[in-house]
This record gives C-alpha cells, structure tokens and sequence, in this order.
C-alpha cells in the first residue's frame, strides 16, 4: 500500500543569514513569485496575440524579511555591497492519508541577494516596529526532503525544475 501525504501546514521554521540563526523576526516571510519575461507574438498565420514566456527568464525577485524592532539583526542585512545568504528552514506538517497520522517533512529555501531597501516600521509604546528589510534575489533553491523542486542562478544561467535542467538545450546552443 503506497503512502499518500495530504500537505497542510508550516509547523515551526527558522531564517539563517550566512548559517547563523536570525532572531527577531516575525512569523510570516512572503515568498517571491516566480512571474516569466514575456514577448507578444501576434501577425500572419496567428489569431490573435499570444504571450510567449522567455524560458528561464523572470522578473525581478525579492522577499521581505519583517523583524519585531529595528535593530543590530536586521542592520547587518542592510549593506548593498554585501551578497546575503539566507536560508529559510521549515517543518512541512502533513496527514498521512492511509492511517490518518500526522508526519512532517523538511522544507529548505536558499536565497542569495542584495539588500534592496529597509522599512523602519512604526514606533509605539507597547508595540512592535515592524521593520523590513527587502532583498533582491539573484539565486533561488527550493527543496523538499532534500530533492530540488525549483533551482533559479540568475548570474549563471541555471534554471531547474524538479532536477530537470530546462536551459541545457539553449546553453549548448549558444
């Protein structure tokens, strides 16, 4: 009987910048959107318009990384000479569908950017901040259970999908 996993939630998770566990952050980190560079293709032979998607190439990425309070943390993501190294570790909590027992499995995202801008947030008495800083992506790596799902290097051209080089063909070409 094969086992059958119905994913529902992000049970903990922790952000490490460089390896070392960041703390202060808040509870939520919004991920990018993976949204293709399109060129319109209409005139003889077609009806229409149809947007081709340039495979491999997205526009601009980036993630928001919120802190309770402005601080020492969240200053040493703000240098734009520097490359950040972030890396999002979670527990993906799951239900096994054959026996009803909840399982969990690991999630890593691997982020590598620039600082691209800092929200100071708010100040007031017996709140939080709520800070930002935000990071422009340069390479994105998302696993599950240690197999690559999506793999994105901008600055050298790889793009992969489920372990599948999908700009093999046009690198040999080109």
């Amino acid at each position: 009987m094969s086992t059958y996993q119905i994913p529902s939630i992000i049970n903990d998770f922790n952000l490490y910048v460089t390896g070392e566990r960041l703390l202060g952050i808040t509870g939520e980190v919004t991920l990018p959107e993976f949204s293709a560079m399109t060129e319109t293709l209409s005139g003889p032979g077609l009806l229409g318009e149809i947007e081709e998607s340039a495979l491999g190439h997205f526009s601009s990425q980036q993630i928001e990384i919120p802190f309770r309070i402005l601080d020492r943390e969240a200053a040493k993501l703000m240098d734009p000479t520097e490359a950040l190294d972030l890396t999002l570790r979670g527990a993906a909590q799951l239900t096994n569908k054959n026996t009803g027992a909840l399982e969990a499995k690991g999630l890593r995202i691997v982020i590598r950017g620039r600082s691209k801008g800092i929200n100071i947030g708010t100040f007031k008495q017996a709140g939080a901040m709520n800070a930002s800083v935000t990071v422009e992506i340069m390479y994105i790596l998302i696993e599950a259970e240690g197999e690559t799902l999506i793999e994105l290097d901008k600055l050298n051209t790889v793009y992969k999908v489920n372990g599948k080089d999908l700009l093999a063909k046009i690198k040999s070409l080109c």
